[in-house]
């Protein structure tokens, strides 16, 4: 039997409900926030009342993004899952080059070596310390997804190796892959290098790729199988908005099987309890009603919300 694997524990897949995606709950410190210090989220309190309106919509579920040694805080995730009363899945997994010195290990070690720390966090628990130093100290609280990253149109050499151990992860344990796609791009060019190390694309799930509001691009990546996360429903200003767009044609072409949503809300200034805005009741509030307004039905919106991320959330079972 499958499962999908939270940082609580294992759930069965249909206990998942309404879930987001790709989300950014916690983010404590190392070079992200030296880069852009509004990326700082490492209240618990604030997470927790952020968290309140999407839940009051409906809201059961969180896929957090932040890969290890970039912020991940796997004690503060856990802690948020129990004072919200949701399901969050926690990332193992590496960011771009760019979050990390030239002399990281991600830079420096094997794409096996790489793979067996991702596998350790899978099946034992994420390291408390999060691969920050010499001494390691697993917790109880075990990653449900492998969190990695392209560069602009398509992984770059030291994106192969990471893509490799991902690979490697996931042939182990059966774990779902979430990658970034730089704006947008290199998605088709992802799901090849997977496959090209055994990764069936349905257990791949895109990031950012609405980014590209390009229909020819989005049947490439539908095609393979795999699954497209959508997150720029509130970034487009006053442009028109290509991410409901694309949800429209979608829906038309028979597409919405493979999508799934999330706000990739990874500053203060998209959060309310900061100040910011639009806030995490977005996607299943002012997003989802635009969505009916256009005339698509209730069943897609639980499909995206429910239905999808149960299916490709789930670990692939393995029989030894």
């Amino acid at each position: 039997m499958t499962f999908i694997r939270t940082v609580l524990g294992d759930i069965d897949p249909a206990d998942l409900g309404a879930t987001y995606c790709h989300e950014h709950l916690a983010i404590a410190g190392g070079k992200p926030v030296e880069l852009y210090p509004d990326f700082r989220l490492d209240d618990v309190r604030k997470a927790v009342e952020e968290l309140e309106d999407a839940i009051a919509l409906g809201l059961r579920s969180v896929v957090d993004a932040m890969p290890a040694d970039a912020g991940r805080d796997v004690l503060a995730l856990a802690e948020i899952s129990r004072r919200a009363g949701i399901h969050l899945v926690a990332p193992t997994g590496l960011h771009h080059a760019r979050y990390y010195d030239d002399r990281h290990w991600g830079n420096r070690l094997s794409a096996t070596e790489i793979g067996e720390l991702f596998v350790a966090d899978i099946t034992t628990g994420i390291d408390a310390l999060d691969y920050g130093g010499p001494v390691v100290r697993r917790t109880p609280h075990r990653a449900g997804i492998v969190k990695i990253a392209g560069s602009r149109g398509g992984p770059s050499e030291r994106d192969a190796r990471i893509f490799e151990a991902a690979a490697i992860a996931h042939r182990a344990t059966g774990c779902p892959i979430l990658t970034h796609c730089e704006d947008g791009t290199g998605g088709v060019e992802q799901i090849a290098l997977l496959q090209d190390h055994g990764v069936e694309p349905r257990h791949v799930i895109l990031s950012h790729v609405d980014k590209v509001a390009d229909r020819v691009y989005h049947r490439e990546i539908f095609a393979t199988g795999a699954a497209a996360e959508w997150d720029q429903g509130f970034r487009w200003g006053d442009a028109a908005n290509g991410t409901l767009d694309l949800v429209e044609w979608a829906v038309t072409e028979g597409f919405e099987r493979q999508i799934v949503f999330g706000h990739d809300a990874a500053r203060r200034g998209y959060w309310r309890t900061y100040g910011g805005e639009p806030g995490l009741g977005f996607l299943l509030g002012p997003f989802s009603d635009e969505i009916r307004r256009r005339g698509v039905p209730d069943s897609v919106l639980r499909a995206c919300f429910v239905e999808n991320p149960a299916r490709v959330l789930a670990f692939e079972e393995r029989t030894a």
